[in-house]
């Protein structure tokens, strides 16, 4: 199973990017997908996560920015209203069932987000 995010790059404060994440391999079941992030000497931390059934949840921090969706394999987070403060490696991860009906968390190797003041 491999993870694979692209979208990331460098940005004005108050701008927008839109990360893509799409899931290959022998995947039997996807039951969540979602965005984390880890910033320079920060702790790696929840961004947005959605369910198979569509329910979502997103960080404080992120509420009215930035929305997550999903098809399928393949999960986005659309970025609004940029803050510095949003700079991170940003890492898609999923929950899910392998062919071999074994569950896991799976990662992303991340994508890097820059945004300037």
């Amino acid at each position: 199973v491999q993870l694979v995010e692209s979208g990331g790059g460098l940005v004005q404060g108050g701008g927008s990017l839109r990360l893509s994440c799409v899931a290959s391999g022998s995947i039997f079941s996807i039951n969540a997908m979602g965005w984390y992030r880890q910033a320079p000497g920060k702790q790696r931390e929840l961004v947005a996560r959605i369910t198979d059934d569509g329910s979502t949840n997103y960080a404080d921090s992120v509420k009215g920015r930035f929305t997550i969706s999903r098809d399928n394999a393949k999960v986005y987070l659309h970025m609004n209203s940029l803050k510095p403060e949003d700079t991170a490696v940003y890492y898609c991860n999923a929950d899910l069932v392998t062919a071999t009906l074994y569950r896991s968390d799976y990662w992303g190797q991340g994508t890097q987000v820059t945004v300037s003041s």
